[in-house]
């Protein structure tokens, strides 16, 4: 069995996907034009805080709550906002930005860098 790795399966969704930077990602959710949307482990959240204000949808959930068909289904996520999703470090949120690309969501975008380079630069964190 032949397995394509990871790391070439986040590359082919890079080239695929829009990021925004932190600093546009922070400017951008500040003037409501954006929901920055957190797909990491709540453990990890927990450990390592969050960026306040941001919505929290685990990754392994985040297909079933944006369905409107599904039983999971969560309204918030149904916005005139550009969806801006984010995990520690922009690999699993370029897989799931390229899923729900794939699933019709027109406005969906990743931040580059993700929480860690968030965190990284000095931008607002809370206690998780």
């Amino acid at each position: 069995m032949t397995i394509t790795p990871v790391k070439e399966l986040v590359t082919r969704a890079k080239s695929e996907i829009t990021s925004l930077s932190t600093e546009e990602a922070e400017r951008r959710a500040a003037a409501g034009e954006i929901m920055l949307v957190d797909i990491r482990d709540p453990r990890e959240l927990d450990r390592e805080g969050r960026i306040p204000g941001a919505f929290r949808a685990p990754r392994g959930m985040l297909e079933f709550w944006i369905d409107p068909q599904s039983p999971y289904y969560k309204e918030a996520l149904t916005t005139d906002k550009t969806l801006v999703l984010f995990c520690a470090g922009a690999q699993r949120s370029s897989l799931a930005v390229k899923a729900l690309q794939d699933m019709g969501v027109e406005r969906v975008a990743e931040m580059e860098g993700g929480f860690g380079a968030w965190k990284k630069e000095g931008r607002a964190v809370e206690p998780g």
